[in-house]
């Protein structure tokens, strides 16, 4: 377990604009990245451009605001909410004589601090492992005498002096053991699906609130925070909706609801890759629940980031429910939402305040109705 600093590193935070829009959002939620880090900005600094520049990302006139503002508020190093190449990380930080850490980084920290299950810090280091390898031509003798702090915790900080060779094989050991671990998770799928369990997967953009609905319908107590990423390690209980009634004469069903690890925009590839045998779980899941924070200003493009991941997951094709969380943040009441062929859309409810929940729970009633009743087919 690494420990986050006290009060936190003293952080400049660098975003640019590129002209892609809703930049004001994207801003807020770096911030809370940041944050969730443990960072404490001290700066921020922004700009327009058209396009990054080749060696240092900002250009040489951004570079010289970044590094007066570092001094003038004496941080401990910069963050970029970009995805910056090796060179221009290495640039960027001989120009400002500071750790220099990008967008990939900071994420891969944040889950770094956050996995706590054995499964959950193995893909982890395997991501961040994955990162490095792509950056050990850069000099690290800079960072030799720094005890730790954003961007080198896991194995980053002990890993300094390996050379690719010795990298290579963590990395296909702890593959390795990542498959078998997902063997065993085929199994266990396969004995819910012979005991006709449904499977219903909680996804969505981070901190939308999926945990706090997870804990309202099923008791759970799992850990609920207003941070990015307080979710990590998949976390499922069973669910029994007794107002559903089955094609073959049961009362009720036994539901198996999982809460997943949220997603946000511009998710490392290296982090994908890494779990996903835990994403694996979403892709087989019976029925999605989408939850979207109702309150956010931005979450029409949270919910398009949310369907990128999905896609890439291979996710993209399981049912799914709309859930339009926080409506004690809106003047929006609760409600369900059919779309044209009477099928369910949406349900809107709060998860803190428990309103719309009982819409919530006949809308999975009804959907495991649907997906339980054998498919008939015409005779020709």
């Amino acid at each position: 377990m690494f420990e986050r600093p006290a009060a936190g590193e003293a952080a400049v935070l660098v975003q640019l604009d590129f002209g892609a829009g809703d930049f004001a959002e994207r801003l807020e939620e770096f911030r809370l990245l940041a944050t969730s880090a443990g960072a404490r900005p001290v700066a921020t600094i922004t700009g327009k451009r058209g396009r990054p520049d080749p060696a240092t990302f900002a250009g040489k006139g951004k570079v010289e605001e970044i590094v007066l503002a570092a001094g003038a508020a004496g941080a401990d190093l910069v963050i970029f909410n970009h995805a910056l190449s090796p060179a221009q990380q290495r640039n960027l930080e001989r120009a400002c004589e500071l750790r220099v850490v990008d967008r990939s980084s900071l994420i891969l920290d944040i889950f770094a601090l956050r996995a706590k299950s054995h499964e959950g810090k193995l893909q982890v280091e395997l991501a961040q492992l994955e990162h490095l390898m792509t950056r050990l031509v850069r000099g690290w003798t800079h960072l030799e005498r720094q005890k730790g702090g954003i961007g080198l915790r896991g194995p980053g900080e002990k890993q300094l002096e390996t050379d690719r060779r010795l990298l290579g094989k963590r990395v296909a050991l702890l593959k390795a053991r990542l498959k078998q671990l997902e063997r065993q998770r085929a199994v266990r799928r396969k004995a819910r699906s012979r005991g006709e369990v449904l499977s219903v997967s909680l996804v969505g953009y981070t901190n939308a609130g999926k945990s706090t609905l997870f804990n309202a319908l099923t008791k759970a107590g799992a850990y609920v925070a207003n941070q990015l990423f307080a979710t990590l390690d998949t976390t499922s209980r069973r669910l029994y909706v007794p107002t559903c009634e089955m094609a073959d004469g049961r009362s009720g069903c036994q539901i198996v609801l999982s809460d997943t690890v949220g997603f946000i925009r511009d998710l490392p590839h290296a982090l994908v890759a890494a779990f996903h045998a835990t994403l694996e779980e979403t892709a087989q899941a019976d029925l999605l629940l989408h939850v979207v924070d109702a309150a956010s200003p931005d979450r029409e493009q949270q919910m398009v980031a949310v369907a990128k991941v999905l896609d890439e997951i291979g996710a993209a094709d399981v049912p799914q429910i709309i859930v339009w969380n926080k409506l004690d943040l809106t003047e929006v009441a609760p409600g369900l939402e059919r779309d044209e062929c009477d099928n369910i859309a949406r349900v809107r409810v709060s998860a803190r305040t428990g309103a719309g929940l009982d819409l919530l729970r006949s809308a999975l009633a009804e959907m495991s109705r649907k997906l339980a009743a054998p498919i008939e087919y015409e005779k020709i």
